[in-house]
């Protein structure tokens, strides 16, 4: 979604037309965030502020990739959470109980409100057996002011206090793709990736089986691509050179 689709709160240049035509070849698609924060009708009144119509049921996080991961896991289970409404919500929709007694997972996501208090809840809960969930491993995220401290950030300080990693559900891991694949009953031999950044969407895509197209309008430019040891299969300056070309974005 964000350096994609949206960038900075405002449309990216053709991603309008972009949707318009995958809609118009009836071409199913999934819009993917690592963000947490926000439930799928937040994000579809978001981008709807942008000039961009998504329905809720196009909308893909890693809130909502965490809940099916664990009610494939452990279901009607118990967590205790730190994370907004994205995350509680995916949790409560799957039949979870959120406790912070005995809960069978300690479950972290994107906040803007992170408390000491909280964060010692969860190192205690994780000390004495819960089994520690993130959405995430983004260490920061984006604010008008600069990085915030996100997931990732947090994870490593309960990390440090307990001794135990955390399993990402959200990208780079490509469960997060493999669950969006299941969502719109996509095969990764006939699905592409499209992202910004190489270290997360790229790689998550690519280890997911898909082909996989970089997008400049976000984190990875065209420089950054010789850094990594993998490449995508395309890069492009924005999704709006693939407007008239959907079909076979590739020729």
């Amino acid at each position: 979604m964000d350096g994609v689709l949206v960038s900075e709160e405002h449309l990216v240049p053709g991603a309008d037309e972009f949707l318009a035509e995958l809609r118009a070849n009836e071409t199913p698609f999934l819009v993917l965030t690592n963000n947490s924060i926000r439930t799928p009708r937040d994000l579809q009144a978001r981008l709807r502020q942008t000039g961009l119509d998504i329905p809720e049921e196009a909308i893909w996080t890693s809130a909502l990739a965490t809940a099916t991961f664990l009610n494939d896991q452990r279901p009607n289970g118990t967590a205790y959470v730190v994370g907004e409404s994205g995350l509680t919500t995916a949790l409560h929709e799957i039949g979870y109980v959120l406790t912070d007694s005995d809960p069978d997972y300690v479950v972290l996501g994107e906040t803007r409100t992170y408390s000491f208090e909280a964060i010692t809840t969860a190192i205690r809960l994780v000390e004495r057996g819960a089994r520690f969930i993130a959405t995430n491993p983004d260490a920061t995220g984006p604010s008008r002011e600069g990085v915030l401290p996100a997931t990732g950030s947090v994870a490593a300080l309960i990390t440090r206090a307990t001794g135990r990693e955390p399993y990402y559900v959200g990208k780079p891991n490509p469960l997060m793709m493999r669950s969006a694949l299941r969502r719109i009953g996509a095969h990764s031999q006939s699905t592409v990736m499209i992202g910004d950044r190489m270290d997360t969407d790229v790689i998550s895509g690519l280890e997911a089986g898909m082909r996989t197209i970089l997008v400049t309008t976000g984190i990875s430019t065209r420089a950054s691509v010789e850094q990594y040891p993998y490449r995508p299969t395309r890069v492009i300056d924005s999704v709006a050179d693939l407007v008239g070309r959907t079909h076979k974005p590739f020729d």
